[in-house]
């Protein structure tokens, strides 16, 4: 059976070498081989979130650490920003938390600006923490959460900032200290390009500290609980081991071709998908200098089916993602995330042109 190449924002397409992690034979999640594989992992994860302090790993997609940020940080409010369908999904997680939450709708194709935020402070606040995603796998959208966050600091330095980077981190620099962020969530199966199952969190000092006062954390994202744990390089629950070979592996992978080279390969494939659908006679979703480096959602002025379009793109062995929600059809979504290069992307460009030539 012949699988398509993934051309879409998750989950992506993984190495034969690191799948071939996972066939290790297993082990006991107590037992100093797997504290070892732990602790060298961390010192990876660390690096690549740009962190002193902890990254926590956890058997869940980053819909979990969404919930996990808001369990740990928020006392009574959070200000939630709405720029898309998983923005909207953190915004549901934090009223299934119990929490007084202020919800902010930006447009879809927007991005969050620091000033949309200060407005909802000055305006509503104070809260205990702000959520904002960086990077809208729904919308092709990246917001500037470093200048968030430092405007944040400067009106309420007692507003914690709660990052969703799922589509985004792997792909891009996010400098995790440098920026002040206090929790900076991923998932495995995107610009990591691992098998989906895990999930990371950078988390600084101030947040342990918040997380004693907070009530209500639950158990298996407590994360004064995960910090006990990683102290003895382990974790509370049975991990998923197995993830953690592909993972050990993957890291090596992404620091032999080196940080800044891969953050600049993902620009290179963005700019690539980008002049491809102008030129083809599409429009950007993003609001313009706000275009995602792993995802480009292309608005579909053309007219033509999707569904149709990825019929004929998985004859061909690939695959690309339609419009998310109401966007479906009217939007598609091509990822150029992971392990994608820019021989991967000229063959996709030349299906599409192929297809797009016989509707004419």
């Amino acid at each position: 059976m012949m699988f398509p190449k993934l051309f879409i924002p998750g989950p992506t397409n993984v190495r034969q070498e690191v799948l071939a992690e996972q066939t290790h034979p297993m082990i006991g999640h107590r037992t100093s081989t797997f504290e070892d594989l732990f602790a060298r992992v961390q010192e990876k994860l660390r690096r690549l979130f740009y962190t002193q302090s902890r990254v926590y790993v956890t058997a869940s997609s980053g819909t979990g650490l969404q919930e996990a940020a808001i369990r740990n940080t928020v006392r009574d409010r959070v200000l939630v920003m709405v720029n898309g369908a998983f923005s909207q999904r953190w915004f549901n997680v934090a009223v299934g938390c119990d929490k007084e939450v202020v919800r902010v709708d930006i447009p879809w194709g927007r991005a969050v600006k620091p000033e949309d935020v200060l407005q909802a402070i000055e305006r509503d606040g104070p809260f205990d923490a702000v959520a904002v995603v960086h990077n809208e796998t729904s919308t092709g959208v990246m917001s500037p959460v470093g200048d968030i966050a430092r405007a944040v600091r400067e009106m309420a330095p007692d507003t914690f900032i709660l990052v969703d980077a799922v589509s985004s981190l792997g792909g891009v620099r996010i400098p995790v200290d440098e920026w002040g962020l206090d929790v900076c969530l991923t998932s495995s199966q995107k610009a990591m390009a691992l098998p989906p199952g895990l999930a990371f969190a950078a988390v600084s000092d101030r947040v342990l500290e918040r997380a004693q006062e907070v009530k209500g954390r639950g158990w298996y994202f407590d994360f004064l609980n995960l910090e006990k744990y990683l102290q003895r390089n382990t974790t509370p629950a049975t991990p998923a081991i197995s993830l953690f070979w592909a993972l050990d592996r993957q890291l090596d992978i992404m620091f032999a071709e080196g940080l800044e080279a891969r953050f600049a390969r993902h620009a290179r494939l963005a700019e690539m998908t980008r002049t491809w659908a102008v030129e083809q006679g599409f429009t950007l979703f993003a609001e313009e200098g706000y275009a995602s480096p792993t995802v480009t959602c292309v608005e579909n002025t053309r007219g033509i089916s999707v569904a149709d379009l990825n019929t004929f793109l998985q004859q061909r062995g690939m695959t690309i993602s339609n419009g998310y929600g109401n966007l479906k059809e009217k939007t598609f979504r091509i990822a150029h995330m992971g392990e994608t290069t820019e021989s991967d992307m000229m063959t996709l460009f030349e299906s599409i042109n192929t297809w797009l030539a016989g509707q004419a």
